[in-house]
């Protein structure tokens, strides 16, 4: 049994001051109250539910940077580009660089408050496109390296099974291929097996795109495959996956979704970034939710979600870092909203009919949107019961230590960056304190000797 009191901790009803939570040896929550014990750890600093990031691609993060040397010839210089040379890593990595990748990623996550991460995870076979003898051999990797690190982790295996619509895969896709439905279930239920051996582990479905496989077998998995976990896809990322299907299918792909498929809570969209006023109508009324990559977007040029019609309709979002160029959650919250401003002209884009306070309502919705796509539909900030995963801001800061409860949420959200991250606790562990990881010496030893080795950098 330990304890960890606070000078502030969020609730569901708001801010409370002098707050101490207890854990049992598991880390699970057994109370919260105001009592400083002989074991209590005092923290000076204001916790609020750990961040979740619900898009990740570990193996980007090697690369992040590396595709901002921009050609001046006649090749556009946009997302297909960067695509070839994210293909060019896929293709290079082994299992043992995809473990020391992600242990490295992944304590950058909570060393920046993320304490679970969503794996859309699509590189799935050898270097040559064979299947290694565990079908799950590279995604029993990243939940090892979420394991070591103690990063909570959903796995998503993606099917990924066409070069584009109608096309057949590429050279550089051969690593992401399963051939049919069949294919892609015996992957699905290798991966669930491998979640077993970590208890912070578990899994969903994922299709990679409407482009990366074949409209009725999109349907079809949707529709028969697993009901009780969530489903992630890729959508409307770029006008060019418009054009290709409207052309193909006669349709835009989330109107071709919302026609075909009946969709609800468990069913996250990522990106979504381009879509008509009906599609961002009838999307948020279906209860599907967005997962929103600002940074990512924005590097990749992607183009701005409609993020103020979509809240007002009832819609729901949460964030990924996806390719990692940034780390910061509340980075990520701060792009998503100012993109938002830039357009409309309008300051209050964080859209809520019941709270004003812009700051609180972000935390809100990327917690609770964020843990639907861990398949986490608890909507209380900290439960009796339940792991004890929390961000924790330094109340000495100056910043910090001259505001009031009332507008804490959002001088938080809107001012604070890493330097101010007192700690990190996931499953009722201090993972991060005072900014440094706690084995961030081996981690970053690993990772360097694995990025030497690449020679992509």
């Amino acid at each position: 049994m330990k304890s960890f009191h606070f000078k502030g901790l969020l609730t569901n009803e708001g801010w409370q001051a002098n707050k101490t939570v207890h854990v049992d040896n598991s880390g699970k929550i057994t109370s919260i109250d105001g009592q400083v014990l002989a074991n209590t750890e005092q923290l000076n600093g204001f916790a609020i539910p750990g961040f979740q990031n619900a898009h990740s691609h570990a193996f980007q993060y090697a690369m992040a940077g590396l595709a901002e040397v921009h050609s001046t010839g006649k090749n556009p210089d946009d997302f297909w580009s960067w695509r070839d040379a994210m293909y060019a890593l896929a293709l290079s990595i082994s299992p043992d660089n995809l473990e020391k990748i992600a242990q490295m990623l992944y304590a950058e996550m909570l060393r920046h408050g993320y304490t679970h991460v969503a794996e859309f995870h699509y590189v799935h076979h050898d270097k040559n496109g064979n299947a290694y003898g565990s079908l799950s051999e590279m995604g029993e990797r990243l939940i090892a390296a979420a394991k070591s690190v103690g990063i909570g982790i959903t796995l998503i295996p993606i099917f990924y099974q066409k070069g584009g619509f109608g096309q057949e895969p590429k050279e550089g896709q051969k690593r992401f291929i399963s051939d049919g439905m069949d294919a892609y279930i015996r992957l699905f239920e290798a991966s669930r097996n491998a979640c077993q051996y970590y208890e912070h582990a578990n899994v969903a479905l994922g299709i990679h795109s409407m482009r990366g496989v074949e409209p009725e077998l999109i349907a079809e998995l949707a529709k028969n495959g697993d009901q009780t976990v969530p489903f992630h896809i890729h959508v409307s990322e770029q006008l060019k996956e418009i054009e290709d299907s409207l052309a193909y299918l006669g349709k835009r792909p989330v109107e071709w979704m919302l026609d075909n498929i009946e969709m609800n809570d468990r069913f996250h969209l990522v990106h979504a970034t381009h879509l008509t006023t009906d599609e961002t109508k009838w999307l948020a009324l279906s209860k599907a939710n967005v997962v929103l990559c600002p940074s990512t977007e924005g590097n990749l040029g992607d183009g701005i979600f409609p993020l103020k019609q979509f809240q007002e309709e009832g819609g729901s979002w949460s964030i990924g870092t996806d390719s990692h160029v940034g780390l910061n959650p509340l980075e990520e919250l701060r792009i998503l909203d100012y993109g938002q401003r830039l357009i409309s002209h309008k300051r209050n884009t964080f859209y809520s009919k019941n709270q004003g306070d812009g700051g609180a309502y972000a935390i809100d919705m990327a917690l609770k949107s964020g843990r639907k796509a861990m398949n986490n539909f608890d909507q209380e900030y900290f439960k009796v019961g339940d792991f004890f995963d929390a961000i924790v801001y330094n109340a000495e800061h100056p910043l910090l230590a001259t505001t009031s409860l009332q507008n804490l949420s959002s001088t938080i959200v809107f001012s604070a960056d890493s330097a101010m991250n007192l700690a990190t606790i996931s499953k009722g562990q201090i993972r991060v304190k005072q900014g440094v990881y706690q084995q961030a010496e081996q981690v970053n030893k690993d990772f360097i000797k694995t990025i030497e080795e690449l020679k992509n950098r």
